[in-house]
């Protein structure tokens, strides 16, 4: 029994954290139809993050890194291409970059012999991303509770769905980005 509680806590959290990130990738592939680009980076997102989180136990996996991370540097040029239009697609800029460094190699392995103190490095990126989600999940957790507590009446459901929805399908993959940072 060594170790067996263990692992099962973290295989289910980890396909719990694939289940989240596959349905907000699926809602926000629905609603990519007739919006302007960002709706599809979050649909990529979204599909990437749960593919990240599949627990794969060290067998089979030596082709997601390198195929997510061509896949995530892609986001990130299409993300770069939607800044022209306004700063409102700096987060999908940072989500696809964030996503192309969960999926570089770290360690010991990486080429950074023990004579090299990785404090300026990795460690440090790391915990400015842990604070940026941080702050994005409570950001978004404040704003969809104030949306729900207006007096007025709701505007009507446009073609990206209602916003309150929208809202909490970029909650949870902020949470699930934030829980996969909290693993490495």
């Amino acid at each position: 029994m060594h170790g067996s509680a263990t692992s099962l806590t973290t295989s289910v959290s980890s396909w719990l954290v694939v289940l989240l990130c596959a349905v907000s990738g699926a809602y926000c592939l629905r609603r990519a139809r007739g919006s302007d680009g960002g709706a599809a980076g979050e649909a990529v997102m979204g599909f990437g993050m749960a593919l990240m989180a599949v627990p794969l136990g060290g067998r089979g996996d030596g082709w997601r890194a390198p195929v997510l991370g061509v896949v995530f540097c892609g986001a990130a040029l299409h993300a770069l291409w939607l800044l022209r239009g306004g700063p409102h697609h700096a987060h999908h800029l940072v989500g696809s970059l964030t996503m192309v460094y969960m999926t570089l190699p770290a360690g010991p392995g990486a080429g950074h012999g023990p004579e090299h103190s990785q404090v300026a490095g990795p460690p440090l990126l790391t915990g400015a991303l842990l604070l940026y989600y941080a702050g994005y999940v409570m950001l978004g957790g404040t704003r969809l509770i104030t949306a729900g507590d207006a007096v007025s009446p709701r505007p009507p459901a446009g073609r990206g769905g209602p916003a309150e929805l929208v809202r909490a399908c970029r909650l949870a993959m902020g949470m699930g980005m934030l829980a996969m940072l909290l693993t490495m």
